[in-house]
Order: C-alpha cells, then sequence, then structure tokens
C-alpha cells in the first residue's frame, strides 16, 4: 500500500534537522555513497533559515564514513539556469569557509556535493550522475597519480579523492522500477511514496515519519501552501520561458528579414556596378578608369570583358 508522504525537501527544511532523524538521511546517503554514513551535525546554511519565502534549499551536513573521515555533505534543491556554476561555487565556498586559517592546504575537508533535480538539467538519458576531478596526459593520454610518498602524507591513494565529488539526481528521469535499494530512495524522491516492499536504508522510518496524516492542522496548512507555491514558481518559469522564446522568434525574423535587405540591397548596388562597367566596357573606356568610376577591381572588370 502507498500512502502520500511529505516531500523530500519539505522534510530536509522541517524534520530531518532533527538529530531524532539522522537516521532517516543517513540511510539515504549510505545507499547513495555505497558505505555506512554517520551524521555529526547540520552545519549552519542558507538552508538553515526557517523564512516562509526562503527560496533556496539547501542543506550542509558534516558527516564521518567507515574510515572515520570528516566529510562535508551538501544537499540542495534549485531550478536556475547556471546551476552546474552554483554547486561549482557552494563546494569552492564550503572548502575555504572550513579551512582553519593557518592550516595546511592538506587539511581541506572533502566535500560530496549531491543535489538533487526536479528539472531537466543538462543532456542525458541516465537519472544518476557522479562527477569527479581526474587528471589526463594531453599526449600520453594517461592519467595522472599520486606517487607513493604523496600517498603516504596525504593519506588518500587517488587525486581524485581529494577534491570535490558531485552526484546529480535528476529523479523525473527515473522510470518507477526500482531494481535496488538506492533506486528505491530515487521512488520516494520523484513520488513521495514508499512501497511496503522496500527495504532500503532509512526508508521504513521516513514512511513513519514524513506520513501526512501524522501532521497537525498549522503544519499541514503550511505544507500546502508551500506545495501551491512551488506550482506557482514552476508556472511562472514555463510562462517567462515561453513568452521568452516568442519573444525570441520575433526578434530572430525581424532580424533575420533587415539581414536580408540588407543582404539584398547589397547585391543589387554590386549588380547595378557590373551593369554600368559592361556599358563603359563596351565603349572602349580605360580599365582603370572603370575601375576608378564603379569601385570594382580590376581583375573582376577583366574577367567581364573576357565573357
Amino acid at each position: 500500500m502507498e500512502r502520500e508522504l511529505i516531500s523530500f525537501d519539505w522534510a530536509i527544511k522541517r524534520l530531518l534537522r532533527s538529530k531524532a532523524n539522522f537516521d532517516i538521511l543517513e540511510g539515504f546517503l549510505s545507499e547513495l555513497l555505497f558505505e555506512d554514513i554517520k551524521i555529526l551535525q547540520v552545519l549552519e546554511s542558507e538552508g538553515n533559515q526557517d523564512y516562509e519565502s526562503q527560496k533556496l534549499n539547501r542543506v550542509d551536513l558534516k558527516v564521518e564514513n567507515s574510515k572515520k573521515e570528516i566529510i562535508i555533505i551538501e544537499i540542495q534543491f534549485a531550478s536556475e539556469i547556471d546551476y552546474f556554476h552554483r554547486i561549482m561555487f557552494e563546494t569552492s565556498k564550503v572548502i575555504v569557509e572550513h579551512l582553519q586559517k593557518g592550516k595546511a592546504y592538506k587539511e581541506s575537508v572533502k566535500v560530496i556535493s549531491i543535489n538533487i533535480v526536479y528539472f531537466d538539467l543538462g543532456k542525458g538519458k541516465d537519472y544518476i550522475y557522479k562527477g569527479t576531478t581526474n587528471f589526463k596526459g594531453f599526449h600520453s593520454k594517461e592519467m595522472l597519480e599520486l606517487s607513493e610518498n604523496q600517498k603516504k602524507m596525504l593519506g588518500v591513494d587517488k587525486i581524485e579523492s581529494i577534491f570535490p565529488e558531485y552526484y546529480i539526481l535528476k529523479v523525473k528521469r527515473f522510470d518507477d522500477n526500482a531494481k535496488d535499494s538506492l533506486d528505491e530512495w530515487i521512488y520516494f524522491l520523484k513520488n513521495a511514496k514508499i512501497k511496503d516492499s522496500f527495504t532500503a536504508k532509512g526508508l521504513k522510518k521516513a514512511k513513519k515519519e514524513f506520513d501526512i496524516i501524522n501532521m497537525n492542522e498549522k503544519e499541514r496548512i503550511a505544507y500546502n501552501k508551500y506545495q501551491s507555491n512551488l506550482h506557482y514558481e514552476a508556472s511562472m518559469i514555463f510562462s517567462s520561458y515561453g513568452v521568452g522564446k516568442v519573444e525570441g522568434i520575433k526578434e530572430g525574423i525581424e532580424k533575420g528579414i533587415k539581414k536580408g535587405i540588407e543582404k539584398g540591397i547589397k547585391k543589387g548596388i554590386i549588380q547595378e556596378k557590373i551593369e554600368v562597367a559592361k556599358k563603359l566596357l563596351q565603349a572602349n573606356m580605360d580599365i582603370q578608369f572603370i575601375s576608378d568610376t564603379t569601385g570594382l577591381d580590376i581583375r573582376e572588370i577583366e574577367d567581364l570583358r573576357r565573357v
């Protein structure tokens, strides 16, 4: 049986900041990253601002992985044309903010940026993408690796382990066929529903905590208003895109007509010069004189004489 649940973006703003619900987020992160993740704390970020008019939706988490490494994880929602620039900026900012003054660069935190997008970001058929940083030889095409000494000094095996990792979950592209436990989470992110057969980490508790029936009247009103605002914003974006597209087509047609007229006029002027040159040739006028009179190149006039 499927029951309507609170959407994940709302849960992140209201429910998942509570320590009592950390195990839900830990379940999601563990399934996505394929290792056990423990949340140590929710960090202060723009997503922590509990304003009714807050449009940005982001939470930063300080977590510990199975290797006891401390990692900063961002989870964010947004619909912006420059979204790739946004995640680049946010990860860079997190790294700078968490490097204590006077510390060596090797003390920089590992950042994992998890982006759950409900709009068509980029071009691709998959619904889960992972981005890492590697260096490839310009001529040899070999991958640059850390030296053994660097591995010991830095405590990492690969260069990509130093740089931020990016995950993009394009949930609208998911076909609702949950083939594994991670897909079960994607199904919930897309549909705000959890099937009884799902066994992914964190979902059992999420099904209980996110049940709309368990909301009080005040929470239900706020949630419904939030959902209405999302629909309104989506409509505004669509309308703006539609108007912009029409205006763009109109502007393109006008520019095309103007360019065509200019091209036609230019072609007409050239043709007129050619006709004048022909007549002057028939009158046995000097080629240099014809060139000076019409503005045509001497070679062009000689070609006309051979025709």
